[in-house]
């Protein structure tokens, strides 16, 4: 059973409306001095394996009593979480706009090229994109075309090597499933290596420098992640990109 277009906008009204009105309490709250009593976190997958971690040991240690929950998710759907005030704070990726939202910068990543442990370029020392000519690639192929899809497009475009893209995916975990299957290899952010049992290697190709950020967004009405501390929490996490 599927909603009608006109049930979902039914439906997005709906959830905005109610979380008008919670905003509206909180604010209420906070304009009393009242004591916030949950923070819901927004948060890519890429923040979960060290920055989250952190950000929330820190708060229990300042907020004992607050009660904490953690909705994960892509860049898209977090900014729109935030801007209904379904969350009160997001680890997302970088984006051209943020609207009224605001974000800083935590941390950047490098991207590397995936490759499977069975491929000769495992065992290489040195690969410079060159070498990728007569490998089949995986790309990523999202709606909206990111700052990574438009920097390896260029790239594949003016090495002449589009046409060795033989499989194409939507997310990383996609991406890394099919080059430990040995269906080809792909460019991946480093936080891949901390994946554990990981049936390929993460080799570094001459040629090729991009790096992704990293950053923490959130909504300047909001008074639970407008709140000095909080914010000041989450910028303690921030670290140089290696």
């Amino acid at each position: 059973m599927e909603l009608t277009r006109a049930g979902e906008t039914f439906y997005d009204r709906c959830v905005r409306i109610l979380s008008e009105v919670d905003l509206t309490t909180e604010l209420t709250r906070a304009a009393g001095g009242s004591r916030m009593r949950q923070i819901r976190i927004g948060t890519v997958y890429p923040a979960t394996i060290g920055m989250l971690p952190a950000f929330l040991a820190k708060i229990a240690r300042k907020f004992p009593d607050v009660k904490i929950h953690i909705a994960a998710g892509n860049t898209g759907e977090i900014i729109r979480n935030l801007e209904s005030g379904q969350i009160n704070l997001g680890f997302i990726r970088p984006v051209e706009n943020i609207g009224s939202l605001r974000f800083f910068s935590i941390a950047h990543e490098r991207y590397y090229l995936a490759v499977g442990h069975g491929n000769p370029l495992a065992e290489r020392d040195e690969i410079t994109i060159d070498d990728l000519s007569d490998q089949k690639l995986i790309a990523f192929s999202r709606q909206n075309l990111s700052f990574s899809e438009r920097y390896f497009q260029e790239k594949f475009e003016a090495y002449d090597l589009v046409k060795n893209i033989a499989y194409s995916c939507d997310d990383t975990w996609s991406l890394v499933s099919l080059v430990a299957a040995g269906l080809g290899i792909g460019f991946v952010p480093e936080w891949t290596r901390e994946l554990p049992n990981r049936a390929f290697e993460l080799k570094k190709v001459r040629g090729i420098d991009f790096r992704i950020g990293l950053g923490v967004a959130w909504n300047r009405e909001d008074p639970t992640a407008a709140r000095d501390d909080i914010v000041d929490i989450a910028r303690s996490l921030a670290r140089p990109g290696r």
